[in-house]
């Protein structure tokens, strides 16, 4: 029999589904016959790869992207931060008026050349929390001002303030007339504050505060100081109130301008009232004529003299009927506190102060030196009684009272006062129309 294992594959192990081994080459030697046969390679994966590979990439640019764009805020965060806490353009001082919101604050900043950068100080509002805090105003921005210094300063509504400087003695109607005039100021004030009622004194306002403020704010502390004054009175004064007080105060404040009489002119007015004399004050006869409108812009007449009215002293015993001005704080605290003196008369004494006296015999001695002093000045005045039409030629329409020991009778003396008539009035080229019907004001207390 023929062996057929050495004569190669059988039908059943040739062709194409026969197994691989028998398919591969016949080895050439026996050391090739004894060689491992290599696996065969995995079955080709490309879709896989090609899917897996385009979700990196995009990972990747994404990535990349990110780092660029985080490198890019965080330099424009820096440079930011910088110029915001960096020195300003500001050669100088300069005040700026800003209203309006961020944005249109920032372009106002800088056209005014406060700040370099509107988008970067609008940016530094939103970053430090203070978007909806600033506030509009008159600012006033010192020479290199940072941007934080600027936001500082308009979130804290640091606003230029002004000064209104009210004189002491004015009235109502002159202080109203005064604040109407200020531009610094807006609004209306109704109604006229009650006469003595407002503290004289300099007070401290931004730009475009309304005057009713100013009225209100004087007022406050018109009660405060009064209240002090009243507390600290001296025990034997001869008031009754506070709003007294105020009365007598204003009449000190009319009749000296001069700070170191004031308590000795209260005093003297005290001791009248204790004494039960008539306090003859000239301020007095006048605001019974003008009614605090203005000023009487000529001496006093002999009939208004002992012309009747709630306010002539010369006429009444008393006090009048209410303030004749709207006193100062040291002219309140002088009619709480009189000096402790005798004095019951004073005159001009020529150098803007007064001679006082304990006695008619010194006073009419004052009297006589004072009118030398006048005489001097100009001889054609004349201080003798005038008639009916004419009037007492002196410069703020004042009298005092002078009894000649040798006639008997009464003449007339000049004496100061403090703005009445003087440069010192802010109304001085202002009358009242005395050809229209005299209105006295009615009596109002002080509240």
């Amino acid at each position: 029999m023929v062996d057929d294992r050495h004569h190669g594959p059988s039908a059943s192990q040739s062709g194409n589904g026969g197994d691989a081994l028998y398919n591969r080459a016949a080895p050439r030697s026996p050391g090739e016959a004894i060689k491992p046969t290599a696996a065969p390679p995995p079955p080709p994966r490309t879709r896989l790869r090609r899917r897996n590979g385009g979700f990196l990439s995009a990972l990747s640019a994404f990535l990349t992207l990110l780092l660029i764009g985080v490198v890019a805020v965080g330099s424009v965060v820096y440079f930011g931060r910088q110029e915001f806490y960096a020195r300003g353009p500001l050669k100088e001082t300069q005040i700026v008026t800003v209203k309006g919101g961020n944005q249109t604050v920032a372009e106002a900043l800088q056209r005014e050349g406060v700040i370099d950068h509107a988008l970067i100080f609008v940016m530094g509002l939103h970053a430090l929390g203070a978007n909806n805090s600033i506030k509009a105003g008159e600012y006033a921005f010192q020479a290199g001002a940072s941007m934080k210094d600027v936001m500082d300063t308009l979130v804290a509504g640091k606003s230029v303030l002004h000064s209104i400087t009210i004189p002491e003695g004015l009235t109502s109607d002159q202080i109203v007339a005064r604040l109407l005039a200020n531009d610094l100021l807006t609004g209306e004030i109704k109604p006229i504050p009650l006469e003595g009622s407002l503290l004289p004194e300099t007070y401290m306002v931004p730009r475009g505060t309304t005057r009713q403020a100013v009225i209100d704010r004087m007022a406050a502390e018109h009660r405060k100081v009064v209240a002090e004054a009243w507390e600290a009175r001296a025990k034997n004064l001869p008031i009754k109130s506070p709003e007294e007080l105020v009365v007598l105060a204003s009449i000190v404040e009319k009749e000296t301008g001069v700070p170191e009489e004031r308590a000795r002119v209260a005093a003297v007015f005290t001791n009248r009232l204790k004494q039960g004399m008539k306090l003859q004050s000239d301020p007095t006869i006048v605001y019974g004529i003008v009614a605090g409108k203005g000023t009487l812009g000529r001496g006093i007449r002999k009939s208004e003299i002992t012309e009747a009215t709630p306010y002539n002293t010369y006429v009444i015993s008393g006090l009048p009927a209410g303030p004749i001005a709207n006193p100062g704080r040291a002219s309140l605290v002088a009619a709480a506190k009189p000096a402790a003196v005798d004095d019951i008369y004073f005159v001009a004494d020529g150098t803007g102060g007064h001679q006082f006296a304990k006695s008619l015999d010194e006073h009419n001695r004052n009297v006589r030196a004072w009118r030398k002093i006048e005489a001097g000045r100009t001889a054609s005045q004349s201080f003798d009684r005038v008639d009916e039409e004419d009037s007492v030629d002196d410069e703020a329409g004042r009298r005092s009272e002078l009894l000649d020991s040798e006639s008997g009778t009464k003449g007339l003396a000049k004496a100061f006062d403090a703005s009445e008539g003087t440069k010192l009035d802010p109304l001085k080229n202002k009358t009242y129309d005395l050809t229209s019907p005299k209105t006295v004001p009615q009596l109002r207390s002080v509240q």
